[in-house]
């Protein structure tokens, strides 16, 4: 069993950035929120505004802002555990947060999502992690594979019709696995939920399709892959169930704020990274 690594390993570790992005100061983070939220709530789009602003901060690499997301949708003062201002909403956005990060694993990968998540828990006061879900709802089995598939495919088609099948048979023809391997995670982690009634954190087609933009345009240099699913979010408005946010997220208008907001998130958090920032 090998117990130590190598001290030569070792410090190769240490070299080209290893660590998360440490969080940028609170009083820009929480400028950056406040402003960011109320141009959400004019258009009635909080839940939009936390979803893009969890999976940009997300995609960025700064785990501890996520947390200071977390305090800030949920507290007066987000400095004070005492100043909550309800455990029911705590939860809530806490359910909506890991939801929405959850999604992103497919457009960023698993390691992110690690820092991320953990930055998230460690924000979370005990009371609220005890209500969050634990079981898996999302367990493969036998008797729910076919229908995974079916939801994947219907996904797939809502968002790249009239492009469907080409893109299908292209994708399939790199690998045939990837294809089905994009299916089944369309089907079991970018689609709502599939059970019936409400379910905790749960995220609409709409809101599925911001974190897909805000992750991409997080990311950077996927112009096709973010350019599909600017058109995701604008299909959206086709589906046969929609609420009031959703109609407005998946607007012209709607689409145009969601990939400009997440604009200034990372202009914000990559002020201290020498980053080139976009002129708004």
């Amino acid at each position: 069993m090998v117990k130590h690594l190598p001290p030569i390993v070792k410090q190769l570790l240490t070299l080209r950035n290893p660590k998360a992005w440490p969080s940028p100061p609170i009083e820009r983070l929480h400028g950056l929120f406040t402003r960011t939220l109320n141009e959400a709530r004019q258009r009635n789009a909080e839940n939009g505004w936390l979803v893009l602003s969890t999976c940009t901060l997300l995609t960025t690499n700064h785990p501890a802002a996520l947390g200071h997301l977390y305090k800030f949708v949920t507290r007066s003062d987000p400095s004070s555990a005492e100043t909550r201002r309800s455990f029911t909403e705590a939860v809530d956005k806490a359910a909506i947060m890991r939801e929405a990060a959850l999604k992103s694993v497919i457009f960023v990968g698993v390691p992110r999502i690690i820092n991320s998540l953990t930055g998230l828990r460690e924000a979370i006061e005990d009371d609220v992690y005890a209500a969050l879900r634990k079981h898996a709802a999302r367990d493969a089995k036998p008797q729910n594979i076919e229908a995974t598939i079916e939801r994947g495919m219907v996904l797939w088609k809502s968002i790249y019709e009239p492009h469907a099948v080409k893109l299908y048979n292209k994708l399939g023809a790199l690998h045939p696995d990837f294809i089905m391997f994009i299916i089944q995670a369309y089907g079991t982690i970018l689609s709502p939920l599939p059970q019936e009634g409400p379910q905790q954190g749960n995220l609409t087609r709409a809101l599925g399709s911001v974190v897909a933009i805000a992750a991409l345009r997080a990311e950077g240099k996927f112009e096709p892959q973010l350019t599909s699913h600017v058109f995701g979010l604008l299909k959206a408005r086709y589906e046969n169930v929609l609420n009031d946010e959703d109609k407005y997220l998946s607007s012209d208008e709607g689409t145009e704020w969601v990939i400009r907001t997440v604009d200034k998130i990372i202009d914000a958090v990559a002020a201290d990274e020498g980053a080139p920032m976009v002129k708004l």
